[in-house]
C-alpha cells in the first residue's frame, strides 16, 4: 500500500500529514504504527519512557483502521494515528499506578473521558507514558517505573511532572492538533503555563486534558 514516500521517518510526521496519506491511500495505519513501534524498540531502552506497550494490541487496533480506510470510512478525526497517553489516564482493564509503588494495582472498569474521546475518534494507543509519583516530583523520579531519560542528555532526566511524555513524543508519530481538532477529544495545547515539566524543554508538543471538558478520573 505504501507509495513512494519521502525519506522522512513515519514516526516523525505529524497527524495530519498521516491522516492526508491515509486518505489518499498512499499509506496505512498499520504501516505508521509499525514505524512508531520499531523506533520505540530501539528507544525504549535508554529513554524508560513506556507503561504498558502492547505491540500486537496496537498492531489490532491499526489493522482495523486499515480496513475502515480502505472502505473509506473512517470512524473520526484521529482514524489510525499512533498515539499515547500518560499513564494516570485510566483505560478500561488497566490499572493506573500513578508513577507511585504505593497504589494498588486494580483495573480500571472504564476509559477515562480522554481516552475514550481518542478511542471514538479512532486513534492507535500505543502505549502510555511514565510519570513521577502522583505527578509530584519535578525530578520525574518514580517509586514504581524506572528512571526516564532525556532524549537529548541521556545522564539526565527531562524533569517532571510528565516525565515520560516529552521523551516518547521522540519515538511517537507527532499528534500535533489543530485548536479545533483538539477541542473535539477534549484536549488543550501543552504551552509553557501547563505545568513545571514543559515538553517544549525537549522540543516537543503535546495535548493536555481540558479541565472540566475531560476530567481524567
Amino acid at each position: 500500500m505504501q507509495a513512494d514516500l519521502p525519506a522522512q521517518a513515519l514516526h516523525d510526521w505529524p497527524a495530519a500529514r498521516l491522516l492526508a496519506a491515509f486518505a489518499r491511500r498512499e499509506l496505512s495505519p498499520v504501516e505508521a504504527t509499525q514505524s512508531v513501534l520499531e523506533h520505540i524498540a530501539r528507544w525504549e531502552p535508554q529513554l524508560h519512557a513506556s507503561y504498558l506497550l502492547r505491540p500486537e494490541l496496537a498492531l489490532t487496533q491499526a489493522r482495523a483502521s486499515e480496513a475502515r480506510w480502505m472502505r473509506g470510512e473512517p470512524c473520526g478525526v484521529l482514524d489510525g494515528v499512533p498515539v499515547t497517553l500518560k499513564e494516570n489516564i485510566a483505560t478500561h482493564g488497566d490499572p493506573t499506578p500513578l508513577g507511585t509503588a504505593a497504589t494498588e494495582l486494580v483495573p480500571a472498569d472504564a476509559d477515562a473521558p480522554p481516552a475514550a474521546r481518542l478511542r471514538e475518534a479512532g486513534a492507535v494507543l500505543v502505549c502510555k507514558t511514565t510519570m513521577p509519583d502522583y505527578g509530584m516530583l519535578s525530578s520525574g523520579l518514580s517509586s514504581f517505573h524506572a528512571t526516564s531519560r532525556n532524549p537529548w542528555d541521556l545522564s539526565k532526566t527531562p524533569g517532571g511532572s510528565s516525565a515520560a511524555p516529552p521523551r516518547q513524543q521522540q519515538v511517537t508519530a507527532r499528534c500535533m492538533l489543530a485548536p479545533t481538532l483538539a477541542a473535539r477529544c477534549g484536549c488543550r495545547p501543552a504551552g509553557a503555563a501547563c505545568s513545571a515539566s514543559n515538553p517544549a524543554w525537549a522540543a516537543f508538543r503535546l495535548t493536555h486534558p481540558t479541565p472540566g471538558a475531560a476530567p481524567a478520573r
